[in-house]
Order: structure tokens, then C-alpha cells, then sequence
């Protein structure tokens, strides 16, 4: 069961919308989807206590090799990254300097306590927003309202993410144009989110990530 993927401490805060997660799960039930069940929650890996930065996805890539449950992460024997992704690494490169990044498996960001959550937790192979009304948007909610007391940053690109911006403590919040080639010209690039996230870390009394 889906529900039993998820760490004790994440049962226990989930406990009360566990009906709802059973009902997304009997919907799934004899599909396809992405990513595998055991990856589903993979974004909620560390307790709530442990989660210090959220940066919120749409939802799955559609690429059976990409889906891993991190939002804008790919498993790290992926060597041609997706579009997004490699312009978050162009502007990461910009933003921080360092060598520019080329393994596209963000879990070194989550276990520094980024929380790379989609809105939308599944989809259909090959079909993007295909789950947007299975109910996966009032689960996300609900996390995300588990996770803001412990959060020093909230980085929300684009549309999807803005719409939970109200959940979240407004100086918290780094909001920007999604990453994608289709808007990052517009905005994404020169926003400097990692530098600005790593300041808000420090004010809080948090170690910066190594982005």
C-alpha cells in the first residue's frame, strides 16, 4: 500500500488524510503510471523537523527513465537531461559558480533537506498533467502545511507552484517563472534563487546547502 511507503514520522502526520490517500491508490489500481509506487513519495524521505528548503514541481516527467519522485530530478544515469532541468543548472552555474552540474540526481538536495515535492504525484507515461484530478493537489496542500514551520525557504516556479504560495509564510517565499525553455528567457535566468535561498537559510540559523 502506498500509505506504508511513507516513514513512521510521516504516517503519523499523514494519519488523518490516510483515507484519501487509499482512494488515489484504488484509482491507480490496474493503470500504468509513473514513477514506480515505491518512488511515490520520494520527496518526503526526511521528517518534517528535517525539511528546510520545499521547491515545488508540476508533476512527474512523463519519460519512464526520468520519473524518480523527486520534483525536476532525474536518476543519475540519465545523460541527456531534461530542458528545465539543465536550465536550472545554467542559472544554478550563474548563480553560485562552481563547475556546472551535470548528474541530474537531485538527491544530494534532499538529503541536505530540500524537499523537491510535485503538486501532482503520478501521471500516465508519455502524458503530463494526465493525474491533475486524482486528488494528489489536496494531498501536496496538506504536506506543505505539515512542512512551513520547519521551512526556511519556499522557491515556487511558475503557475502550479505559485498556487500554493498562501499556505507559506510570504518571506519564506522565492517566487519565479518556471524553468522551462518555453519561459525561462522571461525571467528564470539572473533570478539568483539558490543565492537567495542560502541567505534566507543563514538568517534563519540554518546551514547553507551545497547546492
Amino acid at each position: 500500500m502506498l500509505f506504508s511507503t511513507l516513514s513512521p514520522e510521516w504516517q503519523s502526520e499523514l494519519a488523518s488524510i490516510r483515507g484519501q490517500i487509499d482512494e488515489i491508490e484504488a484509482k491507480l489500481t490496474g493503470q500504468e503510471f509513473l514513477p514506480a509506487p515505491a518512488n511515490i513519495f520520494a520527496a518526503l524521505k526526511l521528517p518534517p523537523s528535517k525539511s528546510r528548503v520545499l521547491i515545488v514541481g508540476q508533476d512527474p516527467y512523463p519519460n519512464p527513465d526520468h520519473a524518480m519522485g523527486l520534483a525536476f530530478s532525474v536518476p543519475s544515469n540519465v545523460s541527456r537531461l531534461p530542458a528545465s532541468l539543465r536550465n536550472i543548472f545554467t542559472e544554478l552555474h550563474a548563480d553560485v559558480g562552481g563547475t556546472l552540474r551535470t548528474n541530474g540526481d537531485l538527491t544530494d538536495w534532499l538529503d541536505q533537506g530540500v524537499v523537491l515535492l510535485n503538486r501532482t504525484l503520478t501521471l500516465a507515461p508519455g502524458e503530463s498533467n494526465s493525474h491533475l484530478d486524482l486528488g494528489w493537489r489536496e494531498i501536496t496542500s496538506y504536506v506543505i502545511k505539515v512542512l512551513e514551520p520547519h521551512l526556511a525557504v519556499a522557491i515556487l516556479w511558475g503557475r502550479n507552484a505559485h498556487e500554493v504560495a498562501p499556505l507559506i509564510t510570504e518571506s519564506k517565499v522565492i517566487s519565479g517563472v518556471h524553468p522551462s525553455p518555453l519561459s525561462a528567457y522571461r525571467g528564470f535566468f539572473g533570478s539568483k534563487p539558490f543565492l537567495q535561498a542560502n541567505e534566507k537559510l543563514v538568517r534563519s540559523g540554518f546551514t547553507p546547502i551545497s547546492w
